[in-house]
């Protein structure tokens, strides 16, 4: 009696904490949305107030349409953004796969050695990247940012994929050997597709970091033809003065891609979230 008795508090009590922290979560998003469509006057005199008939403005958007190269920035981060996703996947699935399907000698340093990089941040390697970037005369192109993002987000994937790797059924793999199929075809036919779930939630969890850095791309690419949209919506913060109807304008643009990528993968995202928590 005492656990039927409970059981539904501790389930109002834990929708009450998520849902609270959903809100608080969502409320910066929430107050860039709203600001972006209001007159400059509007945005410090309520921030918090819903645009209407009289604070209603499209000046913030008209600017960013109109100065800044928005389209450029906008497929810069989208180039980047895309092509260090396909290599971290490809690469991390990979690399998991071998960890997780072949035993060998140094197979747990291996191991160790790619969990340093989800402990140590890629960002204290900075001067070293940039003298590596400058040497191979990488700057100011978006290749070397595709570079960096791979490196950053595998050591994540291949821990993540891992997992899930180990999960997969010998029993299967070991009859598509017997049918002839090569490793290759093993891991691409059979692994891949029973992994989908983990694989979006490694997309989403490496694509969110990638889509809003500014270290990177501010010391690797400043040059106008390689900015991302994080830095290019910088030409709106002046020294003295801040264009923030462009500015808020140009993050809510910048927010529709992260938003379309949860929609689309959201359903994966949590069985790859919740995946092993039932036995």
């Amino acid at each position: 009696m005492s656990v039927s008795r409970h059981s539904p508090l501790r389930s109002v009590a834990a929708h009450a904490v998520l849902l609270t922290y959903t809100l608080i979560a969502l409320f910066p998003v929430f107050v860039i949305v709203i600001n972006a469509f209001k007159s400059r006057k509007a945005i410090f005199a309520h921030p918090l107030a819903l645009p209407n008939a009289e604070t209603l403005d499209w000046v913030g958007f008209k600017t960013v349409l109109k100065q800044g190269d928005f389209f450029q920035y906008f497929l810069n981060s989208m180039t980047v953004t895309v092509g260090s996703l396909f290599f971290v996947l490809l690469f991390g699935a990979m690399a998991a796969f071998a960890l997780s399907e072949y035993r060998f000698k140094g197979n747990t340093m291996v191991g160790l050695y790619l969990a340093l990089g989800i402990m140590i941040p890629i960002r204290l390697g900075t001067v070293a990247i940039l003298q590596l970037m400058v040497a191979s005369g990488l700057v100011n192109t978006l290749t070397a940012l595709v570079l960096v993002y791979t490196a950053q987000g595998l050591p994540l994937a291949v821990f993540i994929l891992s997992e899930f790797m180990r999960q997969v059924s010998d029993d299967l793999k070991n009859a598509g050997r017997i049918d002839g199929l090569s490793e290759y075809r093993i891991f691409f036919r059979l692994v891949l597709p029973l992994i989908r779930p983990a694989m979006a939630t490694v997309a989403v969890f490496t694509m969110i970091p990638i889509w809003n850095d500014l270290w990177f791309p501010l010391i690797l690419a400043p040059a106008e033809s390689t900015k991302t949209i994080t830095l290019g919506s910088q030409v709106f913060i002046g020294q003295f003065v801040t264009d923030w109807n462009a500015v808020l304008a140009a993050l809510s643009l910048a927010i529709l891609p992260v938003l379309v990528l949860y929609l689309i993968f959201s359903r994966q995202l949590i069985r790859g979230i919740t995946a092993g928590a039932v036995k």
